[in-house]
């Protein structure tokens, strides 16, 4: 299927060129809906998921009309996460890379308040943050909003469910009236509706064709008799399918942490993402599921706000969502990037009229099956491919992806393909390494230099 072409549009010539450099051939249904509404100024509703293409549509209404020279923040995008405002950020900036000298900056928990109110002292074009993170700043006056002219909602139901709605309205009062407001989310709930009639004026709606159904993304249905056979469902659908990157989406947390253990103790690699964990478990869960280092992610869908992995392989639905929305949502993490998609639900008898619900939103006849044969219990489980190691060191020290990997390969027993994902913040750097590879990664990373200097590095 043939989409327009960004070249139709009321773009600047750099942006579009630059487009064609970042591998951008055409635009998807919801970028060919809502960026001409954009580019004209209006308010806009998007009903989009994450990985539909919708950071472009905000992205390049915000860079059309931005003024480089003017370092005053012109345009606020709060998202739910901190995973998915770095993400955002850090596509605002392949996006704005023919505009010289734009200043793109995050704020978000997890980090001190001081750095970030130095770096708002210099100026700063774009502010992508958090919306907790975004009012502590207000507060303590470090954030000057009364230019702003474009205000992005990004995953709005997500902050709503997260209980920001306070702080997004204490936030919505210190911008301008007269700006533009543009407004993102997976679903539609009430609640929503009641946040676009208080901040938006006029705003057009668009929901993209796709939005209900991927047909890339094959969905099968399992039925049990009985709510302890669900651990064992989930185990049977891993060791029949045996995928390489799995997220279990559970309702409640006490589920996933008694999943998780369940799977853990059946010799299964396997994370909890959930509520209780603070920031830094929050983010290392995320790098070692992302860089394979794990294989098996079990997450309520609050806590996995934000995760944006293109090469996931199968969604197992541990309890069928109550809003079909959510469960079209949750599904539509795998089958991205051209990729085929599986997603695996798990249903039981009272919870028929769930389905019935979901195959009149989808349109579609849901058939149930069986479970896979019980035999399978006696196989072998599956280790994740690679481990983690966490250096001291990032950004701060200078250090670059290219000297982690020449300190790995300088020694003869490391090849470059024995090295997976390299990750690099401020006081921090994570490395994929093969599991078969880690003790002889682990001696020359302790043992040796990076500019220079020695840093501890240990397994994760």
């Amino acid at each position: 299927m043939s989409h327009a072409a960004f070249t139709t549009l009321k773009l600047q010539q750099e942006l579009i060129a630059n487009l064609a450099e970042l591998g951008f051939e055409g635009m998807t249904p919801i970028q060919e809906q809502a960026l001409p509404h954009v580019l004209d100024g209006k308010d806009v509703i998007a009903q989009a998921k994450t990985g539909s293409g919708k950071t472009a549509v905000f992205g390049l209404g915000i860079l059309q009309k931005l003024e480089p020279k003017n370092f005053s923040v012109q345009s606020v995008v709060m998202c739910p996460t901190r995973e998915l405002a770095e993400q955002v950020a850090e596509e605002i900036r392949r996006l704005a890379r023919p505009i010289p000298n734009i200043k793109v900056l995050t704020l978000c928990g997890g980090t001190p308040l001081r750095p970030q109110a130095d770096s708002l002292k210099f100026g700063a074009h774009i502010v992508v943050g958090t919306p907790g993170r975004i009012l502590d700043h207000l507060e303590k006056q470090t954030l000057d909003l009364d230019s702003v002219s474009t205000l992005v909602l990004d995953e709005a139901d997500r902050m709503l469910d997260m209980g920001f709605e306070d702080a997004m309205e204490a936030i919505v009062a210190e911008i301008p009236r007269a700006r533009q407001t543009l407004l993102f989310s997976a679903t539609y709930p009430k609640e929503i509706q009641a946040i676009a009639d208080h901040v938006m004026v006029e705003a057009v709606s668009v929901k993209a064709d796709d939005q209900q159904s991927n047909p890339s993304i094959e969905q099968d249905f399992y039925r049990i008799s009985d709510e302890g056979e669900r651990d064992v469902a989930v185990r049977l659908l891993l060791l029949q399918f045996r995928p390489d990157s799995t997220v279990v989406f559970c309702n409640t947390k006490r589920h996933v942490k008694d999943l998780t253990q369940y799977l853990k103790s059946s010799g299964f690699s396997v994370l909890a993402l959930h509520g209780d964990l603070d920031q830094k478990e929050r983010d290392q869960a995320l790098v070692r599921f992302t860089n394979n280092s794990v294989s098996i992610m079990v997450a309520t869908d609050v806590a996995a706000r934000g995760l944006d992995i293109d090469s996931l392989d199968l969604v197992i639905n541990y309890h069928i969502a109550s809003d079909p929305e959510v469960h079209v949502h949750r599904i539509g993490r795998t089958g991205r990037a051209g990729n085929k998609g599986h997603a695996c639900s798990i249903v039981i008898n009272k919870e028929k009229h769930k389905l019935k619900r979901l195959g009149e939103y989808l349109g579609q006849e849901l058939e149930t099956f069986g479970l896979p044969d019980t035999k399978l219990l006696n196989q072998p489980t599956y280790k994740a491919p690679m481990s983690t190691i966490q250096i001291d060191g990032g950004k701060k020290q200078k250090l670059r992806p290219g000297d982690i990997l020449g300190a790995l390969t300088a020694d003869y027993r490391i090849e470059g393909n024995d090295v997976g994902k390299i990750q690099i913040a401020n006081s921090w750097a994570y490395v994929a390494v093969k599991n078969d590879i880690l003790d002889a990664a682990l001696q020359l990373l302790n043992g040796g230099k990076m500019k220079g200097k020695k840093f501890r590095a240990r397994k994760i």
